[in-house]
């Protein structure tokens, strides 16, 4: 049960990273005091969620898995929201990082 706590733990980590990736872009280089708060509160969370996955995770897994969720979900949230470009290349590496992660945490 334990170990599945960490997984969880690791999973809102990696989804609050990518809050606080998006949100420094809504805080134009915090300059805005909402985003702001936001963005650092979720940095925050993230780190502490991650320091609680570590606990039991490999850290070099747990790190990946963490940068991996982080990375793809930001890349995919840009696309959405700010137009970013979708280009095949970039989504089949998208795709690599997904598949990596599910082959980091298969492994575990």
């Amino acid at each position: 049960m334990r170990s599945l706590n960490s997984w969880t733990f690791l999973l809102i980590a990696g989804l609050l990273e990518i809050c606080w990736a998006i949100g420094l872009k809504y805080s134009e280089g915090f300059t805005r005091f909402w985003p702001t708060a936001g963005t650092l509160a979720a940095m925050a969370a993230s780190i502490g969620c991650l320091a609680q996955a570590l606990k039991t995770i490999p850290v070099g897994t747990g790190y990946a898995i963490w940068t991996g969720i982080g990375a793809a979900g930001t890349a995919i949230l840009g696309m959405v929201l700010f137009a970013e470009s979708a280009s095949t290349i970039k989504v089949l590496s998208l795709l690599c990082i997904v598949l990596g992660v599910i082959g980091l945490k298969g492994s575990s």
